[in-house]
């Protein structure tokens, strides 16, 4: 008996250091992910799609897509989640929380490429979303929220499967040529999609709590300043203007200079308008003429007419089309001055600025705070998921830096450090999401 009276506090001191011993190894704070585990998945996801040369060509629905697709869905399985495939083609994990009335928090990116693509854009925000999912299998942390990762569709291409959800997708372009060849209504079908049906798969606004996307910042900001981790305050709209220049084509040889209307000049003169414009004002817009068609293009005749593409892009849809008119300003007094004529068409091929949520914002920099990363403030200069999932919930995007600023290209690389740093800050945005 008195051993018994001995044992009975033992034992409970023991159970008591198992339980204190168990919270404390996961401590939610302390949680790191697999830095090991994440590279080796992104070179295993890389060998889908390459081809003899050994370069990359995962363009969503050919092939090398489906066969990613299906690895990863096999390991979203053995990371414990209950995997679908929505009518867009776009996989969803799930993961239950302890309170299934709590909206979910939804987190990922994509797998696709762009042909002769590198192996990081988008697969990186992928592979760390099923490695966070991973961790807190492994750690036996079961958040509060029911958490998602979502895999989209055909990012590379029209943002097909993000659209679909965030309501945004247009019906006719099913029937438009993808870059596999397919049409995008074909391509759904081959990747376990159905076209037919995909209105159903819009969500409501507030459907989900946040959506979160770590993606590499594709640009060389942080590496230039050796910054470890990009906050993103938002994605920048987009404008597109054809523009036409319309002189006189005349003979080369016998036209004096002083006497020509020439297409070409007047296109030169409003390419140089159009930097200065965009440069004489603070902020990050950015301008760009990235397109230039002179007719008839031949040695021997003057320039009758020029076709340029503009585009424009900020954080500030307000701001593209104030720049915008002060350059449709200078092109008027081009114009005059040398007998020209020049016309904007707008392409109507508009994306709205997305601005990412404030109160993410500072969770992403509490996360970067407490992990000891350096961080900076910066906007995205390209399109991504998440400015079509703005539509529905509030957004949160991270960035960690793209070595030498290369993006599709195979040249494209992302260390297995920033990776992990990335997703570390990722992990721990969720769990402070989580709370509310």
């Amino acid at each position: 008996m008195q051993y018994l009276k001995t044992l009975v506090p033992v034992c409970f001191l023991a159970i008591l250091s198992f339980s204190v011993f168990s919270q404390t190894s996961t401590n939610a704070k302390e949680l790191k992910v697999n830095q090991e585990r994440i590279e080796n998945r992104i070179f295993e996801l890389a060998k889908f799609g390459k081809v003899a040369n050994g370069k990359g060509y995962r363009v969503a629905f050919t092939k090398g897509d489906i066969e990613g697709r299906t690895w990863f869905i096999e390991q979203m399985k053995k990371a414990g989640l209950e995997v679908t495939i929505d009518f867009t083609g776009n996989i969803i994990g799930k993961r239950k929380g302890k309170n299934a009335s709590l909206k979910p928090i939804a987190f990922g990116s994509h797998i696709d490429m762009v042909p002769d693509g590198g192996n990081y854009d988008g697969c990186v925000g992928s592979v760390s979303g099923l490695e966070i999912m991973e961790t807190l299998k492994e750690h036996n942390i079961v958040t509060n929220h029911p958490l998602e990762l979502i895999v989209f569709s055909d990012e590379e291409g029209i943002l097909t499967g993000s659209k679909a959800l965030g309501g945004g997708f247009n019906q006719e372009r099913l029937e438009k040529l993808s870059q596999s060849g397919l049409t995008v209504r074909d391509g759904i079908n081959a990747i376990g999609g159905n076209a037919d049906s995909i209105s159903s798969v819009i969500r409501k606004k507030g459907d989900l709590s946040a959506f979160l996307e770590l993606h590499i910042e594709q640009g060389g900001i942080l590496e230039k300043e050796t910054i470890q981790i990009g906050v993103v305050e938002g994605i920048v709209g987009i404008e597109h203007w054809e523009v036409t220049v319309e002189g006189f084509a005349n003979h080369a040889g016998t036209t004096p200079m002083n006497l020509r209307n020439d297409a070409l000049l007047s296109a030169a003169k409003l390419i140089i308008a159009i930097n200065e414009v965009i440069t004489s004002r603070e902020g990050r817009q950015v301008g760009t003429v990235g397109k230039i068609s002179a007719q008839p293009g031949a040695y021997n005749v003057v320039p009758g007419k020029v076709v340029l593409g503009l585009e424009i892009r900020d954080l500030s849809y307000d701001k593209i089309w104030e720049l915008f008119h002060e350059i449709e300003k200078r092109a008027a007094n081009i114009a005059a001055s040398s007998g020209t004529t020049i016309t904007f068409k707008n392409q109507l091929v508009a994306a709205m600025p997305a601005l990412t949520d404030k109160s993410i914002q500072d969770k992403i920099v509490q996360a970067a705070n407490a992990l000891g990363f350096t961080y900076k403030h910066m906007p995205s200069g390209a399109g991504h998921d998440s400015q079509n999932m703005a539509l529905i919930a509030p957004i949160g995007m991270i960035f960690v830096p793209s070595v030498g600023g290369i993006s599709h290209s195979p040249k494209e690389f992302t260390s297995a450090v920033d990776m992990a740093n990335g997703a570390n800050v990722l992990l721990q945005t969720i769990l402070a999401l989580d709370k509310e």
